[in-house]
């Protein structure tokens, strides 16, 4: 259906109707004025306009002038690498980390050269004396060990007395004093990381991880497959949900073996997941940890992490 608008047919305006009239209509609107011509640009000379600059053209001998006429862009200064933030200096003499660093920097705890400093950014020197909240500190390079853990040794000295410390593995590993990042208990084999970098041992000791850890687990049973089910669609303990990212039974291993993939390092946890489903663990194995793996590395053994290792583990 057309409108009284509709420009084709109809009683439209400017349509049949005004056919149909014997004199001759008006036009509807005005004519319109014709649109003015561009004018001809005028000589630059003649109409008093600025000359367009001819330096812009590349090439042109205007242009070079005015490349060899501009003077070359100072050059970076190199950094220098006896140089480095306060904090940071802080945080690798192994005292505390560089974000703790930042409020001892500024509650004026700290002195450089027995003068306090507050000024966030600061950089000083490897030959400055620095003093951290009253103690000198010496900054150290940053480690990072990986040790296949076998039985019957501990990341804590407190739970047992017959049972040795992780510790006496990577007595000659470092002259500098190397923290386990996270706990092990004496039944607890594989995977555990070594460091002086505070940092990193802050970063994986938060309870919310990215990094995904592999657990070979041993049961006093065989898992039934209902409970494999069960477990695969997440765990609740004590009140909290618990996200399994994977488990499945180990190829050509009975089925007392599983393999469970999670975002913890909490050992306790992974007992707890089978103990709430009623099965004793009685071994765990930790065999990947966020993308290391135990490959060429016997039970009892360690090595050093690669430079391209260290910066993984930094980017996750």
């Amino acid at each position: 259906m057309n409108s009284g608008n509709s420009r084709k047919g109809g009683a439209g305006r400017g349509g049949n109707d005004r056919k149909k009239s014997g004199s001759p209509s008006k036009p509807l609107n005005k004519l319109r004025k014709p649109a003015a011509k561009p004018k001809p640009k005028a000589d630059a000379e003649g109409d008093g306009t600025a000359p367009k600059k001819a330096g812009f053209v590349k090439g042109s001998p205007a242009y070079e002038k005015r490349q060899a006429e501009r003077k070359p862009a100072a050059p970076k200064k190199p950094s220098n690498p006896d140089e480095l933030r306060l904090n940071k200096y802080i945080s690798n003499s192994g005292a505390c980390s560089r974000r703790d660093a930042d409020i001892y920097i500024k509650s004026g705890n700290v002195k450089v050269n027995g003068v306090v400093v507050t000024e966030m950014g600061y950089k000083v020197k490897l030959s400055d004396k620095v003093d951290f909240d009253g103690v000198t500190i010496i900054p150290e390079k940053k480690e990072y060990v990986l040790l296949n853990k076998p039985k019957n040794f501990t990341t804590s000295g407190d739970e047992d007395m017959d049972m040795r410390n992780v510790a006496e593995l990577i007595r000659g590993a470092s002259k500098s004093k190397l923290m386990p990042i996270g706990r092990m208990d004496k039944n607890t084999t594989g995977l555990l990381i070594f460091t002086n970098d505070t940092d990193m041992i802050r970063k994986f000791g938060l309870p919310n991880q990215k990094s995904f850890k592999i657990y070979q687990v041993t049961l006093d049973k065989n898992l039934r497959f209902e409970d494999l089910e069960k477990i695969a669609a997440g765990v609740t303990l004590d009140g909290h949900r618990l996200f399994v990212d994977e488990i499945s039974y180990i190829d050509e291993q009975p089925k007392t073996e599983v393999g469970i993939k999670l975002r913890t390092q909490n050992i306790k946890v992974v007992r707890a997941i089978f103990e709430s489903y009623k099965y004793d663990v009685l071994k765990v194995d930790r065999v990947s940890y966020a993308g290391l793996t135990k490959k060429n590395l016997p039970r009892g053994n360690y090595r050093f992490l690669t430079e391209q290792e260290v910066i993984n583990l930094k980017n996750i």
